[in-house]
C-alpha cells in the first residue's frame, strides 16, 4: 500500500529521473571504454549485458528492500547512493581503464581482462542500486490492490519515457558538447538533486553542491608516452578523443582515443614520412599507371597522403574523405593540409562513394577507429561499388593494420578483394602493417622508376616488397563480416603472448 502522505507525482518524477541516468548512464559508459577498446559490437555486447545483469539484480534487491523498509526516505536513500556512486564512476574508472591498455602493450592478458572486468564492475553498483527502484516506487505508489496494474503500467511508461530522454540527450546533446565525464555527472546531480527533498535532514542539501563541484574537475587526459613529447592540442569530437603530439624535433603526430597508433604524421622538413603513408604515392606508379590523374583517399585523417600529393603531384586531383570533419580542420591547422586540387570531404566513405559519379586512377583505404576497421569497408559489396569506381587500368590500396604477427586480417581483406579483382597483391611494410593492392587489370609494373630523386629511393625499395597476396582468407559480404570478432580475437592472443 501507498505510503500516508506519499506523492504519487513525486514518485513518479523519481522513476523518470533514475530511467533517465540508468540509459543515459549506458552510453556514456560505452563511451568511456571507446578510446581504450574501441566501439564494437563485443564492448556494446558486455555494456549491455553489465547493465541488464545489475539491473536483474537490482529488481529482486529492491523488492525485498520495499517490503522491509517501506517508505519514501528509503527510496530517497536509495537514489542519493545510486548517484553518488555514479558520480564517482568516472574518476574511478580511469586508472583501470590506464592499467587495462598497459597490460595489452605489455602482453597481460590477465591485467587486460581484470581492468576490464573492475571498470564494468564500477558501473554495474550504480546501476544495480537504480535497478531497485522500479520495485520500490511500486510499492510505495500503490494505494489500493484492485488498482496495482494501472499504477505499475504507468510508473514503467513513466521510466521508459526517462529513458528515451536520456539516450538521445547523452548521444546527441550532452557527450558532444560537455564530454563523457560530465555526462556521468549530470545524470549522477539530476539522481541526488531527486532524492534530497524527501530526507528530513538539510545537511543533505550539500550533496548536490558537492557533486555540482565535480564538474569544476577538468577530466584526465592520456599522456603521450614519448619521452620529450608534448601534447599541443586536445579535443573531443563528436566521434572520438583527438590529440596531436610534437616530438622535440618537431614532428607532430595525430593520436586518437587510446594512443596507441599514429593516424597522421607531419614533418616539417619533409613530405616523406618514412611510414606507410609514403608507398601510396608510388604503388600507382609501380603498378604502371604512372602519375594518377585523380585519386580519391576513404579516411584522410589530418592529411598526411593528401599533404605530400599535393607537392609531388600537383596536377592530380585529391578527393579526400574523413568522417570526423574536426580532423580535417586539425589537419589544416596543424599538419599543413593543403594542395592546388585538393578537395575536403566530410562523410562517411561508403555512402560517399556510392553517392559519387567520379572515376579515379586510384582510390585509397585508410579508415580506422583504432582498433578496428569498419566492417562494411571491407566487404565484397563495397569492393564491387570500389571496382566501378575505377578508371580503366586503376587500383585500390587497402591500409592493413593488425597486431603484430598475426595476418589474419589481411588473408580476409586479400580474399575479399580477391573475388572483385583478378590481380591481388602485397606490399608488407612491417610486421604489423601491410598495404593490399588490387586491380582488374595486371599490375605490369615499371623497372625504372622516373619519379624524381626523393621518389625513386622509395620507389625501388616498394618495387623490392611487392609480391603476392596471402591467401586463405574468407570472403566477407555485408551480412556476415566478422571484423571486430576477429580483431579482437587476435589481440586477445597478442595480449596471452600467442601468435
Amino acid at each position: 500500500m501507498a505510503e500516508p502522505g506519499a506523492s504519487v507525482a513525486y514518485i513518479r518524477l523519481i522513476a523518470f529521473v533514475v530511467g533517465s541516468a540508468s540509459l543515459g548512464a549506458e552510453i556514456a559508459a560505452a563511451r568511456l571504454l571507446a578510446p581504450y577498446f574501441g566501439a564494437s559490437t563485443i564492448i556494446w555486447a558486455n555494456t549491455i549485458a553489465t547493465v541488464l545483469v545489475a539491473l536483474s539484480v537490482g529488481y529482486a534487491i529492491g523488492g525485498r528492500l520495499a517490503d522491509r523498509w517501506p517508505h519514501l526516505r528509503g527510496l530517497s536513500t536509495v537514489v542519493l547512493a545510486a548517484g553518488l556512486l555514479l558520480s564517482a564512476v568516472p574518476f574511478a574508472a580511469d586508472p583501470f581503464l590506464r592499467l587495462a591498455a598497459g597490460a595489452l602493450g605489455s602482453l597481460s592478458v590477465g591485467g587486460f581482462l581484470g581492468s576490464l572486468v573492475a571498470v564494468l564492475g564500477l558501473m554495474a553498483v550504480p546501476v544495480m542500486l537504480l535497478g531497485t527502484v522500479a520495485p520500490f516506487a511500486n510499492r510505495l505508489a500503490v494505494d489500493r490492490l484492485s488498482a496495482t496494474g494501472t499504477v505499475t503500467g504507468r510508473l514503467y511508461a513513466i521510466s521508459t519515457v526517462g529513458s528515451l530522454v536520456g539516450t538521445f540527450a547523452s548521444a546527441l546533446l550532452l557527450i558532444p558538447l560537455i564530454g563523457t565525464h560530465r555526462t556521468f555527472l549530470v545524470f549522477a546531480l539530476a539522481l541526488v538533486a531527486v532524492a534530497v527533498p524527501a530526507l528530513s535532514s538539510r545537511r543533505w542539501l550539500l550533496v548536490p553542491l558537492v557533486v555540482g563541484g565535480l564538474f569544476a574537475i577538468p577530466p584526465p587526459g592520456i599522456g603521450t608516452d614519448v619521452r620529450g613529447a608534448r601534447v599541443i592540442y586536445a579535443t573531443e569530437t563528436a566521434y572520438q578523443s583527438a590529440r596531436v603530439v610534437q616530438l622535440p624535433t618537431g614532428e607532430r603526430w595525430l593520436q586518437l582515443n587510446e594512443g596507441v597508433a599514429i593516424h597522421s604524421d607531419y614533418r616539417p622538413w619533409s613530405y616523406l614520412t618514412g611510414g606507410y603513408w609514403d608507398d601510396f604515392l608510388v604503388l600507382p606508379w609501380l603498378a604502371g599507371r604512372g602519375v594518377p590523374g585523380r585519386v580519391a583517399i576513404l579516411g584522410d585523417a589530418a592529411g598526411t597522403v593528401a599533404r605530400a600529393y599535393g607537392h609531388y603531384f600537383p596536377r592530380t586531383r585529391v578527393d579526400a574523405v574523413e568522417l570526423d570533419g574536426a580532423l580535417s580542420q586539425i589537419g589544416r591547422r596543424f599538419f599543413d593540409l593543403r594542395g592546388r586540387n585538393l578537395h575536403l570531404y566530410t562523410a562517411d566513405a561508403r555512402p560517399w562513394l556510392t553517392a559519387s559519379r567520379a572515376r579515379y586512377d586510384a582510390i585509397f583505404l585508410d579508415a580506422y577507429r583504432q582498433p578496428y576497421i569498419p566492417f562494411y569497408l571491407v566487404t565484397r559489396e563495397f569492393f564491387t561499388s570500389v571496382r566501378d569506381h575505377l578508371r580503366p587500368g586503376g587500383l585500390i590500396i587497402v591500409n592493413v593494420g593488425h597486431t603484430p604477427g598475426s595476418d589474419a586480417l589481411e588473408k580476409v581483406v586479400s580474399a575479399t578483394l580477391g573475388a572483385e579483382f583478378p590481380v591481388v597483391a602485397r606490399d608488407r611494410i612491417s610486421d604489423g602493417n601491410s598495404l593490399v593492392v588490387a586491380s582488374r587489370w595486371p599490375l605490369a609494373g615499371n623497372s625504372r622508376p622516373r619519379l624524381g630523386a626523393e621518389l625513386d629511393p622509395l620507389a625501388r625499395a616498394v618495387r623490392s616488397r611487392l609480391g603476392p597476396a596471402l591467401a586463405g582468407g574468407a570472403v566477407y559480404t555485408d551480412d556476415r563480416a566478422p571484423v571486430e570478432w576477429l580483431t579482437d580475437l587476435s589481440l586477445l592472443r597478442y595480449a596471452a603472448g600467442s601468435r
